[in-house]
């Protein structure tokens, strides 16, 4: 799951490779903006045929945490 994430931030949303770690905040580390964040929201619910419910997104400040919620919700792929 980490791995389809770094990967959509990477070619979609033109971050580098090398700053993404699971530590990473979004905003504050690479450099993610409101905008591009529902981005890659819209991405993640198309990949993975789910919905994120907006309450969810606020817990969404590291790589990791979005991992955790995906495979919490969409299982391992």
């Amino acid at each position: 799951m980490y791995d389809t994430v770094k990967q959509l931030l990477v070619d979609e949303l033109n971050v580098e490779e090398e700053d993404i770690r699971p530590d990473a905040e979004l905003v504050n580390d690479l450099g993610i903006n409101s905008l591009e964040l529902a981005d890659l929201i819209m991405l993640c619910e198309e990949k993975f045929d789910i919905e994120i419910k907006d309450d969810d997104i606020r817990g969404f400040v590291t790589v990791e945490d979005v991992v955790e919620y995906l495979t919490g919700i969409a299982g391992e792929e």
